[in-house]
């Protein structure tokens, strides 16, 4: 796997010093509400996991696993809900955790998509954020690293399914998908 990094953009120990800081202030924030984590799969389950040990509160989590990327290495803009949520939102505080954003067109149509279900709130946390390939306005309430626009695997991101058990994002070389 090595072989086919071209650099390592965020280490181990930077991710998890970001993820603590990130975890203190969703503490802070969502004190006395009803906080449900709406993990986006399958990429940012790492993140989930290690964030949601941050966060010294009783809190849900749910799961939801979208697509628009395919095997492919932009989004197609087209959203498909693979899963949906189990739990009922109306009423509560959803912090949607994404491992990256990119276009910004996934996310936008999930935070419409949950919205209509009548919750409380609807915020984004998010580890990697490419504000340079946006091609919607989202507001990010948590963010972990904003990123150049290359093509990251690891710690949960892949690339056709495989990178995600890398423990650091790196930048994956160009001719492994090009």
């Amino acid at each position: 796997m090595e072989n086919d990094i071209k650099e390592v953009l965020i280490d181990e120990e930077t991710l998890q010093s970001k993820i603590k800081e990130i975890g203190t202030q969703i503490t802070k924030d969502y004190e006395g509400k009803d906080l449900l984590i709406v993990c986006v799969l399958k990429g940012a389950v790492m993140f989930v996991s290690d964030l949601i040990k941050q966060v010294k509160l009783p809190l849900e989590i749910d799961f939801m696993a979208v697509s628009s990327y395919g095997s492919s290495t932009k989004s197609s803009g087209v959203v498909r809900i693979l899963k949906d949520l189990d739990k009922d939102i109306k009423g509560k505080d959803l912090l949607i955790v994404e491992d990256i954003i990119d276009s910004g067109l996934t996310l936008a149509y999930l935070i419409d998509y949950l919205k209509s279900r009548e919750p409380n709130s609807v915020e984004i946390c998010t580890l990697l954020d490419k504000k340079d390939g946006r091609k919607t306005d989202i507001e990010v309430k948590y963010l972990g690293f904003s990123i150049p626009d290359e093509f990251v695997i690891g710690y949960g991101l892949d690339y056709a399914e495989k990178y995600r058990n890398i423990p650091y994002i790196s930048i994956l070389k160009e001719e492994i998908y090009k």
